[in-house]
């Protein structure tokens, strides 16, 4: 049980970010990731939707024996978690929820924002955060419509991925945000050109780090951290382009292997 692998799934690449952070801070553990990009992004559709391809994939990972299941997307964290916990007892299921809290406590302007999906924005989950973390400050909401597209095939870099960004970005800065909430497991591939785009007292946040810390909370609460001092074994499953999902991968100290699945 101890060599399992963690398992972790996004609608997409986006999740690697998650991954990579998983990877830095627990090395010896083995992992399967499983990349549906073929339904990205799952923030634009509906939460019966979400909630089925959230079962699909879990119910995939668990014929792979995961020991643990990390939900590297928020808008399937926020419409599916709660289900899939009530579901799946067997095993513990790590979700992610924008970084609104650890912004908020550092705000000096007192004003936050959040790019997020639709999916993130409009559930339940996000508004209670809001409700129970941010009283007294302004939280502006954009809805990231398009950039998980672009990240999926590759350009975020581009003019095109540039100039939507300028658009969503101009209201907040507008307001005096000094922090920038990333809501979407994808978003992190963008720090490169948001840093280009923010002012310099505008922080960037997302919850990579933290979603690594609790996964090794929880694998040392349940006694299930890998103890073999041998080389980890990384399998990634795509259900599109095998080459944008090897992109991501690129330049990471690894035993890495990509593969097509059609799940």
């Amino acid at each position: 049980m101890h060599n399992n692998p963690i398992g972790v799934f996004d609608s997409g690449v986006g999740g690697t970010s998650i991954w990579k952070e998983i990877h830095k801070l627990l090395p010896l553990e083995n992992t399967i990731y499983l990349a549906d990009s073929a339904n990205a992004p799952y923030g634009e559709k509906s939460a019966e939707d979400i909630l089925k391809l959230s079962i699909k994939n879990t119910e995939l990972l668990l014929e792979y024996n995961c020991k643990i299941i990390v939900v590297a997307c928020n808008t399937a964290t926020t419409n599916a978690i709660s289900y899939l916990r009530q579901t799946y007892t067997g095993v513990s299921f790590i979700g992610i929820e924008p970084a609104i809290k650890p912004a908020v406590l550092q705000s000096n302007s007192k004003t936050v924002g959040v790019l997020a999906t639709k999916g993130t924005l409009s559930s339940s989950l996000f508004h209670s955060t809001v409700k129970n973390h941010a009283e007294g400050i302004k939280i502006i909401e954009k809805e990231g419509k398009g950039l998980v597209p672009l990240i999926e095939s590759g350009k975020a870099a581009s003019k095109e991925c540039k100039d939507l960004l300028k658009a969503l970005l101009t209201p907040m800065l507008a307001q005096n945000i000094d922090y920038l909430v990333l809501g979407c497991t994808h978003y992190p591939y963008l720090i490169p050109v948001l840093k280009e785009l923010l002012p310099q007292h505008v922080n960037i946040i997302d919850s990579g780090e933290a979603v690594a810390k609790q996964t090794k909370v929880i694998l040392e609460k349940e006694n299930l951290l890998n103890k073999n001092n041998v080389s980890s074994l990384h399998k990634f499953f795509t259900n599109a382009d095998v080459s944008i999902l090897k992109s991501f991968l690129k330049n990471v100290d690894a035993s890495i292997a990509v593969y097509y699945l059609d799940f």
